[in-house]
């Protein structure tokens, strides 16, 4: 008698069926998260290890570590979002009141450098008397179909804003669980990458958190230096608004696009004011700052993960360009895991000539 049990195709079929549609249930209630949740774990491994140096300066209690890697995280957030925001506020109430002023008392006669501009100096000037010549009259209809849209954009940004300081906010929400409960949260994704992949699937995880560490110590370890630095040379060469001006090249260096696209134009506006010894200095200061970043970024990523540098850089900018800034961490990630599976299966091939 045969007592082996028959194999149910039907039965199979079914329960992988349920599993996929558990699985894409699951991904879609937790889609509107999703992107507070991989930002929240991406800060929270890049920043572990500091956090235990906080806990054991803490007599190791961890609320206390905690509370005090939250507020952190809380104002590297918050406080530029909203200084962003004052930012833009301002700008919009002051171009209220000087557009205000232009259509009562009209746009005036040009600035005398308008018509030294190169190449279109000479049509603007034009232009700009033909309009000052017509009176206030003359600015509002022409600025009239562009109101609306300027409105639109600024009602726009004002909610967009909005909307990424709760996005914000739900991130470090999702940080302090994840600080507090961290080993539970690290011990089951070790067990599910086990249970999948024995012992590569847990170097695969651990890999992967080390990527992250490590490029989250050389992009941003090297865009605050750069900033700092760049940002000193705007403010000893007298250019205005630094501190506005550094944020912007923060922006720009965790980008990968480097301080040049903020100083380079500085340079350029103190040539023209006559301060040519500051240019002057400040284009060398350019060049050291610019040039920072191919010294200190590859040596802190490297720290961070023991892979090519080539593959580490190539996933840092092809993440941010396919997946935002997110793609940063994401890109390198990615490469990294398929890097390294795919030298394991090569290696494990017993035909494989040494």
């Amino acid at each position: 008698m045969n007592s082996q049990t028959p194999y149910d195709l039907t039965r199979i079929t079914l329960l992988v069926l349920i599993i996929c549609v558990l699985i894409a249930a699951s991904m879609w209630t937790m889609l509107p998260f999703l992107g507070a949740l991989v930002w929240a774990a991406t800060i929270v491994v890049a920043t572990w290890p500091l956090m235990l140096r906080v806990q054991r300066l803490a007599g190791g209690r961890r609320w206390v570590a905690t509370v005090i890697m939250t507020v952190a995280m809380l104002l590297i957030f918050i406080v530029p979002i909203t200084l962003a925001i004052g930012t833009l506020f301002d700008a919009t109430a002051q171009g209220v009141d000087l557009v205000r002023t232009y259509f009562t008392q009209g746009l005036g006669e040009p600035p005398t450098w308008v018509a030294k501009l190169p190449w279109v100096g000479t049509k603007v000037a034009t232009k700009w008397h033909e309009i000052a010549a017509g009176g206030p009259e003359a600015l509002t209809e022409i600025a009239q179909p562009y109101v609306r849209v300027a409105a639109s954009w600024v009602l726009g940004v004002s909610g967009g804003l909005g909307l990424v300081t709760l996005h914000f906010l739900l991130i470090i929400i999702i940080v302090a669980i994840l600080y507090t409960s961290g080993e539970s949260a690290a011990t089951g994704v070790l067990m599910f990458a086990r249970r999948t992949g024995r012992e590569r699937g847990e170097k695969v995880v651990r890999l992967a958190g080390a990527a992250v560490r490590g490029v989250a110590l050389g992009v941003i370890v090297t865009a605050i230096v750069q900033s700092i630095l760049a940002g000193l040379g705007l403010w000893l060469s007298g250019v205005p608004r630094p501190g506005l001006l550094l944020a912007l090249v923060f922006a720009l260096c965790v980008a990968q696009l480097g301080p040049v696209l903020v100083l380079a134009p500085a340079v350029i506006w103190l040539y023209w004011s006559g301060s040519f010894g500051w240019a002057t200095a400040l284009l060398v200061w350019t060049v050291l700052v610019g040039a920072l970043d191919n010294i200190l970024r590859p040596i802190l990523i490297r720290r961070g993960v023991d892979l090519p540098l080539l593959l580490i850089i190539a996933g840092v900018i092809g993440g941010l360009i396919g997946f935002g800034i997110i793609g940063l961490f994401v890109g390198p990630v990615i490469l990294a895991v398929t890097y390294t599976l795919l030298e394991s299966w090569i290696r494990d091939d017993p035909a494989a000539v040494n």
